[in-house]
């Protein structure tokens, strides 16, 4: 295989009926001066995308498909196909249209000004009041936690120049903050403004329940990003609060015997001290026990099974 500019990376499910005008979009906002290819990562979906898909594929060899056997998510998605993407410049975008192909330009225009990392930035989105709200507060606390600068860590439709991907590993669900993962690692990062379109077809595949996961994924993101390399910075200063805490409490009574004779055993007071510095103790150990794993090294196992791949080499 030759050399490729560009790499389209597409998590879908259930999107039969996007499918083939994305394509079409696709085709009509690539510059005609760079070759491409586009992955499609069908993630489990139960319609009839898959087989569009191959229709697809059979008039344009371009076009390459992955097929999971279940829906893994999609981080699995996009990893799957970071995983087998040729081009320089890897763009991922939604499959449900209301990521405007015709913004591609803008990403590679970015990449090509020495930026490493292009994020899209739905300035006007065109989602139910009840997306929007918690979106962006938690746009707001993430930018804020991770000292990250950008509006919208939830926006899939991003450029990578290939140096990123390649050195990002993501799992669970944390697809949302790779740009804070690619900026500790000293990767340029910068934001467009992109088009956002309502919903024509199908429906949102993402709950409540998102909201929850993702401030459990910033708390991972942030130790991550700051403590993986130094867990006793993290672990150890809560520890040493603790026991600093309860020693103070255990000297005060202490000095009180000493001085007034009465008796402290009973003191309700006396047990939590006790009990923080035992707590104390514990999270210092934990910072011992991670500062010793941090420094072991292990592959992490893949998440995601496929059950067939189309058009790679």
């Amino acid at each position: 295989m030759g050399k490729i500019d560009l790499s389209f990376v597409i998590p879908l499910k259930d999107e039969e009926g996007t499918l083939q005008e994305l394509y079409e979009k696709i085709l009509r906002n690539v510059p005609s001066n760079l070759s491409f290819e586009i992955i499609f990562i069908d993630d489990g979906s139960s319609d009839n995308s898959y087989e569009i898909l191959k229709e697809i594929h059979e008039r344009d060899k371009r076009v390459k498909l992955i097929r999971f056997r279940r829906n893994f998510g999609k981080a699995s998605a996009l990893l799957s196909g970071f995983n087998r993407a040729k081009g320089d410049i890897i763009i991922t975008m939604d499959a449900d249209l209301q990521d405007d192909p015709k913004e591609i330009p803008k990403f590679i225009e970015k990449i090509k000004e020495g930026y490493d990392l292009v994020s899209g930035w739905k300035k006007e989105r065109k989602d139910p009041i009840t997306k929007k709200l918690p979106s962006k507060i938690f746009n707001k606390l993430a930018s804020i936690l991770t000292g990250v600068k950008i509006h919208d860590f939830n926006c899939g439709y991003k450029a990578y120049r290939r140096e990123v991907i390649e050195n990002l590993e993501i799992y669970g669900e944390l697809y949302r903050y790779i740009p804070a993962l690619a900026n500790s690692k000293g990767f340029k990062i910068t934001e467009i403004p992109v088009e956002h379109h309502e919903r024509k077809y199908g429906r949102s595949k993402y709950g409540w329940e998102r909201i929850i996961k993702g401030f459990l994924d910033l708390i991972t993101v942030i130790f991550l990003t700051r403590f993986l390399k130094r867990p006793m910075h993290l672990f150890g200063g809560i520890g040493i609060l603790f026991l600093i805490t309860g020693f103070i409490i255990n000297l005060s009574l202490v000095l009180y015997k000493l001085l007034t004779g009465a008796l402290i055993g009973t003191r309700p007071l006396l047990t939590l001290g006790v009990l923080l510095m035992i707590i104390g103790v514990q999270f210092l150990s934990l910072g011992l026990i991670g500062e010793m794993l941090s420094n072991l090294t292990h592959e992490r196992k893949r998440e995601y099974l496929i059950a067939e791949e189309v058009g790679f080499e």
